[in-house]
């Protein structure tokens, strides 16, 4: 019922919590004011004892306690804002924070898909968790032994003493579904990551589902996944239903007995009119405050079951710490028979060897699926060889600081991602120090200055991911920002797929001036492309069937010279 992790985790929010407990008790105390001020005043008025001018000291004290109690509500609301705004902000640090840890290779641990979902919504949980639960949990003890004294006290031990027994009977039916409702909902939040993992990858993939004709089987897949989630959270419903109705049978129930006790001790003799009153009418709060505290009991559990995620995730085995720095002169990039599979089952590439001299051009050609993107995968440290060895400069990519890999590598691909902001903004991203002279010669030489012009020029707003521009746009936009970074080793993966045949032109006549004086990898579906690197390498089924200069490739009539009739014929076609 209560996780000491997550007290653990922010305990600067004990401070509003406390805070939260003592005005939910203030409040607690002011409405019985109020109510034994109504109490006495209907008692005078059954005994016939009462005049116009009695009511203003009545009047008085309620407008006063409804006041104060104005204020004590909407502090206590604060309270509750600000416990949960700081754990809101702690864990999320945290899982920024063990990100960074594990670097690029987090993705052989944990999706992307459920990470996003733990450190958006699965955080978001927390916040009634904080803000409501546990205020609650310490005030839905504290509530019926206040009331228990100011009943004793007011002439009825005994009523007072049967309503603080049945009390605990609501916390009793808690504790009875808690361990249904934690195998509940963990199985809930596993199926939910789940769901939200295959949509993700789905959606990304739907270019290359419907090429392979897949879509329809994707499609069926992920109905039965959202199946399998509707059944797990109809029965989170169904176990929620059932505890708020025996809840709810404990409270009112209770709160009933109350009633008759007080009502029989009126009767009897034993208690006066006023005092009988007090109790009928604060009766309930004997139990409201427990009979809250199973309704944010469930929300709690579902907060609780996103922090088990979250903990496990923050309990992941982190890297050794990296300590290689890469030599901008020793820039030999080598492949040694790697091995990498995804699953661990299907295994992707087949002891590939190959090497990328520095200041060199090579380019990686083969059919989609073939493991192109897989070895820019590996060069770029998001993934890590199964066997084998990746080296650059004759260092071990594994032990090679990440901000030295991404300070001396640049990646770019066919979507590049862009940030809601300007065009400068953007290209500032590639060197901070640049000059508005330096923006506007790369944007020359990427011919995207034209365009801007006509606009606002480095001020032009860009929608997310630069919606308002056409793809050739955003891919001469991203390639002059990877020119501002003026790293050591280019790598275009696909970076002149789906795009206009100018844009595609001004993009190669940049790549070709780059590599004079850069080392190039380039991977691309069009041999045309790479017609000119110094070395081409071939590959067929995850494995390279071939590899040297253009016109040597030809006169093997292999693979190449088989992909290259093809795509000649299908150009003229085109032409055609």
């Amino acid at each position: 019922m209560f996780d000491k992790r997550l007290m653990e985790v922010c305990p600067e929010s004990k401070k509003y919590i406390i805070g939260n407990i003592v005005l939910q008790w203030l409040e607690l105390f002011l409405n019985a004011v109020m109510i034994i001020t109504i109490a006495r005043f209907i008692a005078q008025i059954y005994e016939r004892n009462w005049g116009p001018s009695d009511l203003a000291v009545p009047i008085a004290i309620i407008m006063g306690t409804i006041l104060i109690r104005f204020f004590t509500t909407r502090y206590a609301i604060r309270m509750s804002y600000l416990a949960s705004k700081t754990v809101k902000k702690k864990m999320r640090e945290m899982i920024y924070g063990k990100l960074l840890k594990l670097g690029l290779s987090y993705r052989e641990q944990v999706s992307t898909a459920e990470l996003v979902q733990e450190s958006v919504e699965g955080v978001d949980q927390l916040e009634s968790y904080f803000g409501q639960y546990v205020p609650q949990f310490f005030y839905a003890f504290l509530a019926p032994v206040t009331l228990f004294f100011l009943f004793g006290f007011g002439g009825s031990w005994g009523t007072a003493a049967v309503l603080l027994v049945c009390v605990p009977l609501i916390p009793g039916a808690i504790m009875m579904v808690q361990k249904i409702a934690k195998k509940l909902l963990s199985k809930y939040w596993g199926q939910y990551a789940q769901l939200g993992s295959t949509f993700l990858e789905n959606l990304q993939g739907m270019t290359t589902l419907k090429i392979y004709q897949v879509d329809a089987f994707k499609n069926e897949q992920m109905n039965e996944e959202s199946e399998h989630f509707r059944q797990v959270t109809m029965k989170v419903l169904t176990m929620q239903l059932n505890s708020i109705i025996i809840m709810d049978l404990f409270a009112y129930g209770g709160a009933g007995l109350g009633i008759l006790l007080a009502t029989r001790a009126f009767v009897q003799g034993r208690l006066e009119l006023a005092n009988c009153i007090f109790m009928i009418l604060l009766s309930a709060e004997f139990f409201l405050p427990m009979r809250r505290l199973g309704s944010y009991f469930h929300v709690a559990m579902n907060g609780m079951a996103a922090s088990d995620k979250i903990f496990k995730f923050l309990a992941l085995e982190e890297p050794k710490a990296k300590q290689e720095m890469l030599d901008s002169e020793k820039l030999e990039i080598v492949l040694q028979d790697v091995r990498f599979s995804y699953d661990g089952e299907r295994e992707i590439l087949h002891g590939v060897s190959l090497r990328i001299p520095r200041k060199s051009f090579i380019g990686i050609v083969g059919e989609s699926g073939c493991g192109k993107s897989t070895i820019a995968s590996l060069l770029m440290g998001r993934e890590t060889a199964g066997s084998g060895s990746v080296t650059i400069g004759g260092r071990e990519l594994g032990q090679v600081r990440e901000e030295s890999l991404m300070k001396t590598v640049v990646y770019i691909s066919h979507n590049s991602v862009f940030f809601k902001g300007t065009v400068r903004d953007n290209l500032l991203l590639g060197n901070p120090d640049a000059s508005d002279e330096a923006l506007w010669k790369v944007l020359e030489d990427c011919q995207l200055a034209g365009f801007l012009q006509t606009e606002q020029g480095l001020d032009t707003e860009l929608l997310e991911n630069a919606g308002n521009l056409s793809g050739g746009q955003k891919q001469r936009l991203a390639l002059a920002r990877a020119i501002l970074h003026d790293a050591a080793v280019y790598l275009f993966d696909e970076a002149t797929s789906n795009i206009d045949v100018e844009s595609e032109e001004a993009i190669l006549q940049q790549i070709h001036r780059l590599a004079e004086r850069k080392t190039i990898l380039m991977i691309s579906h069009r041999l045309a492309n790479v017609a000119d690197a110094d070395c081409i390498y071939v590959m067929e089924n995850g494995s390279i069937m071939e590899q040297g200069r253009h016109e040597e490739l030809l006169k093997k009539d292999g693979v190449y010279a088989t992909l290259w009739r093809t795509q000649q014929e299908l150009e003229q076609f085109g032409r055609g």
